[in-house]
């Protein structure tokens, strides 16, 4: 493919970069890129803000709100929402659950759920992990039983993202519990989080955050038109919804970001008399780093157009996307952190009296430590490597 942008689709990006300048609001942005945790009500102010521009959802079909945009336009507004540090929008809705209804759900299901998760109305968390069941997922526990039009569902989930904002839930759950393989008699449900026999409780992160949670269900009845594709094959829809997950975790235009503040704080740093940046030994670990996000730039771009071109979903090789992508996030704000020194200490975190270097500051040992969550998060990195090993490398 041609890796020099074409002068329409340079004329693209400078719309929506400066569409973005225009309409990103200031408070967001600051919050963003002083790596502060953003509540519900402001994550979806800004989704609110890009579904009455249309631009919510760019990946789905034109019929159901798609933006009919190209692989290179999709990657340009994904790169320039990441440099701008706009809001992280709620993608186990936009990415994870509406792919897989538009692949596999029945037109009524569709009909159902899709308008509302592109209005913002219906917010969704992922039921997969589960005690004893995370890496390896297809060790899950949690039973559904047919009980005439419902299913009853007991179990216990972990780790669940954003359970606590959530109104809908989708979960694999077993169908079977004596299959001839342990991928088999798994299937997807959709499961209302208002739903009696449902419990949410918190999980806190080492930086402090409540941002995961467990989900215990208890006798949970579940209406069987919310069975997505067959019962007994929702390995197959887990499958391909996880490698829309990996396609998405590189976060190319954020890194691009982060690495140009991380520059910036190098170079304010003076240590022994000069700046950090000129320290040889620190300046080889950013180089290093800049050279991986480019390599990775252009992964993104090669998978982007080899998809546009077969018209198929992201395959096995994303997970390359995945394990490099999360590396580089980690060694970002590793640095990040080193270049604070003694600043970036671990403390209350930033509060609303801070200049915005000192809030800055204040987040980064925070961040740091969340970070470290994604060497595990969609696929620990063993298991990525396994996975390009064997169905893109064929060892």
């Amino acid at each position: 493919m041609d890796l020099q942008y074409s002068s329409e689709q340079q004329a693209f990006r400078d719309e929506v970069r400066q569409w973005l300048q225009a309409n990103l609001p200031a408070d967001l942005r600051a919050k963003v890129t002083r790596y502060q945790h953003l509540d519900r009500d402001e994550v979806m102010r800004w989704h609110r803000i890009l579904a009455d521009k249309g631009w919510i959802a760019p990946h789905w079909p034109v019929e159901w709100g798609g933006t009919g945009w190209d692989a290179v336009q999709r990657y340009i507004f994904e790169d320039e929402c990441g440099y701008a540090g706009t809001p992280q929008l709620p993608g186990l809705s936009l990415m994870f659950c509406a792919p897989v209804l538009i692949a596999f759900g029945t037109p009524e299901q569709k009909q159902r759920f899709l308008p509302p998760i592109y209005s913002g109305e219906d917010f969704w968390c992922q039921g997969y992990s589960e005690p004893g069941a995370g890496s390896d997922l297809a060790a899950l526990q949690t039973r559904a039983v047919r009980d005439g039009d419902h299913y009853v569902v007991s179990g216990h989930k972990l780790w669940t993202t954003q359970a606590h904002w959530a109104n809908w839930m989708f979960c694999l759950v077993r169908t079977d519990p004596k299959p001839k393989k342990r991928q088999e008699g798994i299937s997807f449900l959709l499961i209302d989080m208002a739903t009696p026999g449902i419990t949410v409780r918190p999980v806190i992160l080492m930086d402090g955050s409540h941002e995961v949670n467990e989900v215990f269900l208890d006798q949970v009845r579940v209406p069987v038109e919310n069975l997505v594709h067959q019962e007994g094959q929702g390995w197959e829809v887990a499958k391909y919804l996880l490698n829309y997950e990996r396609l998405n975790a590189g976060r190319v235009g954020t890194s691009k970001r982060q690495l140009s503040e991380l520059k910036e704080l190098a170079a304010r740093t003076v240590t022994r008399g000069r700046r950090l940046l000129d320290d040889p030994r620190f300046r080889d670990r950013v180089s290093r780093v800049e050279v991986e996000l480019m390599a990775l730039e252009i992964t993104n771009l090669r998978y982007l157009d080899r998809m546009v071109r077969s018209g198929r979903a992201p395959g096995a090789e994303v997970s390359l996307l995945k394990l490099k992508g999360t590396a580089i996030q980690q060694q970002i704000s590793e640095l990040m952190l080193q270049a604070a020194g003694p600043h970036g200490q671990r403390g209350t975190g930033p509060d609303t009296t801070m200049d915005e270097h000192d809030a800055l500051m204040a987040a980064l040992a925070p961040r740091y430590f969340n970070l470290r969550k994604l060497t595990i998060a969609g696929g620990t990195d063993e298991v990525q490597r396994n996975i390009i090993a064997k169905l893109t490398l064929g060892l």
